[in-house]
């Protein structure tokens, strides 16, 4: 009588322990969306990168760089929404991270030798036609040579449609430059607000 009156005596006490321990448990990190693969190795375009984190639209015009400017498109970056919660929880750029880079010539109006054009708001630089895409991704098994573990890709510099699918640029094409000069972790930050505002 006396075991049975202590099982029901019990029962509920461990029952409260139970729940005390799921409750307390640290919540599991919610995966990052990873980029897609086709059977040759290469990464498929993205699906809908235009609707993904916007952080900003660095503009190295050639009239401001002797007319050789190596980037004289305006660059739409836009950071994958599970990747960029990630960073905004930990300041670290998580393992599968995409970042897109959309090209966009600039606006052509009757332009003016800097390249600037006159538009209701004023004199500037005004965002024209698409003109290519690439693509940051961040893999240290996939790309676990490459420094940092990242690597970069791009869908061609043309107008719409893109390439669907490319193959990573060897290492010195673009890792040197992203190692020597961006800010956090083989990204250019410095040049992203959003992401400036999330360091504090």
């Amino acid at each position: 009588m006396r075991t049975i009156y202590n099982r029901i005596l019990c029962a509920p006490l461990a029952m409260s322990v139970l729940f005390l321990a799921v409750a307390c448990a640290s919540p599991q990190e919610p995966p990052v969306s990873r980029a897609q693969f086709n059977a040759a190795g290469e990464v498929q375009i993205p699906e809908g990168w235009r609707e993904w984190v916007f952080v900003g639209a660095p503009l190295t015009p050639n009239a401001l760089n002797d007319g050789k400017a190596p980037f004289p498109e305006f660059h739409n970056v836009y950071v994958e929404p599970s990747a960029f919660a990630h960073f905004q929880r930990t300041g670290e750029w998580a393992n599968g991270t995409q970042i897109a880079k959309e090209l966009v010539l600039i606006r052509e109006n009757d332009n003016a030798e800097d390249g600037s054009t006159a538009e209701v708001s004023g004199v500037g630089y005004f965002q024209g036609a698409f003109q290519g895409l690439e693509l940051t991704i961040k893999d240290t098994e996939r790309y676990a040579a490459e420094p940092g573990g990242w690597a970069y890709f791009s869908f061609g510099h043309q107008a719409p449609p893109y390439n669907q699918a490319a193959k990573a640029f060897p290492t010195e094409a673009c890792n040197a430059c992203h190692e020597a000069s961006a800010a956090t972790d083989f990204v250019f930050t410095q040049f992203y607000p959003v992401i400036r505002a999330l360091q504090k």
